[in-house]
């Protein structure tokens, strides 16, 4: 995959890792931005296999690490679901600035509900896609388990998550409990394309009917039939790209007409 190693500053002036993988043969019809899953990075092989089939269709891939995470400058503790927005917002400027603004916005578990807050301050989006999203994101203080309760105590925590051991505060909880999703997905005011998995045993599906039941036309909705969260399988997270560039394609070349 024909690819660039790119930076970018956040709003807080820390440097955010990111690549825009490009399609081999000519120039992208479009550009998609990709948000990872929470305390996951650019280079997880869901990310990598959803650009790979997206730019096979002439739609280039832009993603990156969030505050923290990755290759990327700042301290996780300090971030939150708000902060992950702003990067997103930031990677979008830096977009319309070095290429073009993102038509497409896609957002995977966690990434999947901040794309969702963030597509009113994205004004070149068309369409959103969710995979796995939760509808709110206070769903992740779910999977803090009893770790929530040493946070909300004692002001953080270092938290076992997927494996590895990140620093949670308690400002990360707030900042949850104080986003309203209902009202940016309502007024969302674009394309949206849900996935979700009927088995999810980490983002429930009936987080996908909330979302569906709170968008408002065009909005549709499909099925990862034995998939996992993660998409660990490449015939998942493959399918995903490729059917994002079908549907995406309606909204594309209507822009373009």
């Amino acid at each position: 995959m024909n690819f660039k190693k790119l930076e970018f500053t956040n709003e807080s002036g820390q440097r955010l890792a990111a690549r825009v993988d490009l399609p081999d043969n000519g120039q992208p019809i479009a550009y998609a931005l990709f948000a990872h899953c929470f305390t996951c990075s650019k280079n997880i092989k869901a990310a990598a296999h959803i650009s790979r089939a997206l730019t096979a269709e002439k739609i280039a891939v832009f993603r990156f690490d969030f505050t923290g995470l990755g290759e990327s400058e700042g301290d996780f503790g300090d971030t939150n679901f708000s902060s992950n927005v702003d990067d997103l917002v930031a990677a979008a400027q830096f977009m319309a600035a070095t290429y073009e603004g993102p038509k497409i916005l896609i957002g995977h578990s966690l990434g999947g509900a901040a794309v969702l807050q963030a597509a009113a301050r994205v004004p070149s989006s068309l369409a959103v896609i969710t995979i796995a999203a939760p509808a709110d994101p206070n769903h992740v203080s779910l999977a803090l388990g009893e770790s929530k309760e040493v946070i909300e105590r004692q002001g953080e925590a270092r938290v076992d998550l997927a494996g590895r051991t990140f620093k949670i505060k308690k400002q990360f909880l707030d900042d949850l409990e104080s986003v309203s999703m209902q009202d940016s997905i309502h007024n969302l005011n674009r394309a949206l394309l849900i996935f979700h998995a009927p088995t999810d045993g980490v983002v429930g599906i009936d987080n996908a009917a909330r979302i569906f039941k709170a968008a408002r036309h065009p909005k549709s909705f499909i099925s990862l039939d034995q998939a996992d969260h993660l998409l660990i399988k490449p015939e998942d997270s493959r399918y995903v790209g490729s059917l994002i560039a079908i549907w995406a394609s309606k909204y594309i070349d209507a822009k373009r007409e």
